[in-house]
This record gives structure tokens, C-alpha cells and sequence, in this order.
């Protein structure tokens, strides 16, 4: 099984590529997305974030209010970790129990944003970079999610420099260009990962 971190900072484009992956046949494992389900409505994690930040953080639905919890989080480094240690060990537990599935020769790919800044890189065997400026990531955040400037310039600055992040890469995918070249970068990447996981 070929372990792959693919990362990459808020706004470049990594679910992009992911999507891509998985259309070549990796299995993509999305943190983000596992760790949405591990707080959902009725869960042990919800439980625990509601005990530790309080109700304000549900909607009138009793689900967790993400933006509202975003807000309180990204602005306090120590919130932050709290909710981390809450979210963290329940995500991993989930992520194992999916390896354990797969066969022995899938080509896994674990969609981690924070990859660099929890000091990920030695679980993979590859690390996948999805590169863009900074300021191309402020403006697709604007565009696609809503998000103010403000809000979005918190965001990148609480994750890993754009340095630091290549600094781990084993491949950088670069996505400041159309989704078509986009697409090329990934047709030109899947016969490395091909080759990598056949060496074993």
C-alpha cells in the first residue's frame, strides 16, 4: 500500500486534485471530511466540543455551527489546540479503521490539510504539495466560499508558511492556472505514484 499526504493551504486547490486522484483510482481519505462526521449530531466528539466551547456553538438544529466555532478557534491559538485534541485522536481512530479495509495494493491518499503543521510528513510515504500564491488563495476563497478578506487572510496565517509546506514536498502540484493545466500536472504525477507503489 503506497501512503500518500496530499496538503495543501486553505484556497489551493487540494480537493481539486484529490478529486482527480480518485477518479485514477486512489482511495482519498478526506480528513476534513472525517472530521466533520466524528462531531456530528449524537457523536461522543460533539459531545466533548460542546462541553469544552459550549452551546453556543450548535445551531437550533443541535448540529455543530462550524463558521461560529471557526470564529472563536482561529483566533485563539489555545482554543485551537483544545479543539484539536478533541478532534484529532477520533479522526485518527477513524482513518485507521478505513486502512484496515483496504487492500494491499491501494494507492491511499489521506487529503490532510494540516499536514505540516502537525509534523505529518513521516506517517506517508509521499507527500503531495498543492501550490498557489497566497494572494490567489485569498481571492478563490472570496469567490467560491464567501469568506471576507479578513477572515480569509486569518485563516492562511494560522496554517504553515507556503515555504515551510514545500519544504516537505515530494511533489508539488501547482494550481495557479487553469483546471486544464490542472489536469495535465495530475496525468503527468499518476505514473510516478504507479511506479512507487509497483517498487513497494
Amino acid at each position: 500500500m503506497l501512503k500518500i499526504g496530499l496538503t495543501g493551504g486553505i484556497g489551493s486547490g487540494k480537493s481539486e486534485v484529490s478529486k482527480r486522484l480518485s477518479a485514477k483510482g486512489a482511495m482519498v481519505i478526506d480528513a476534513d471530511k472525517i472530521a466533520r462526521e466524528v462531531v456530528e449530531p449524537g457523536t461522543p466528539g460533539l459531545a466533548r466540543v460542546v462541553a469544552t466551547f459550549g452551546e453556543e456553538v450548535l445551531r437550533a438544529d443541535g448540529s455543530l455551527d462550524r463558521e461560529r466555532l471557526g470564529s472563536v478557534v482561529f483566533a485563539d491559538s489555545e482554543r485551537l489546540a483544545a479543539l484539536n485534541a478533541i478532534v484529532h485522536p477520533l479522526v485518527g481512530e477513524r482513518v485507521a479503521e478505513l486502512q484496515q479495509e483496504a487492500a494491499d495494493d491501494t494507492i491511499m491518499v489521506y487529503d490532510v490539510p494540516l499536514l505540516v503543521e502537525n509534523n505529518l510528513a513521516p506517517m506517508y510515504d509521499v507527500i503531495i504539495v498543492v501550490d498557489a500564491p497566497d494572494d490567489l488563495r485569498i481571492r478563490r476563497l472570496a469567490e467560491h466560499r464567501g469568506m471576507p478578506e479578513a477572515d480569509a487572510k486569518a485563516r492562511i496565517a494560522a496554517q504553515a508558511s507556503r515555504e515551510d509546506r514545500l519544504a516537505a514536498a515530494d511533489i508539488v502540484i501547482p494550481n495557479d492556472g487553469r483546471l486544464e493545466e490542472l489536469d495535465e500536472r495530475v496525468e503527468e504525477v499518476w505514473p510516478e505514484l504507479l511506479r512507487r507503489a509497483a517498487r513497494g
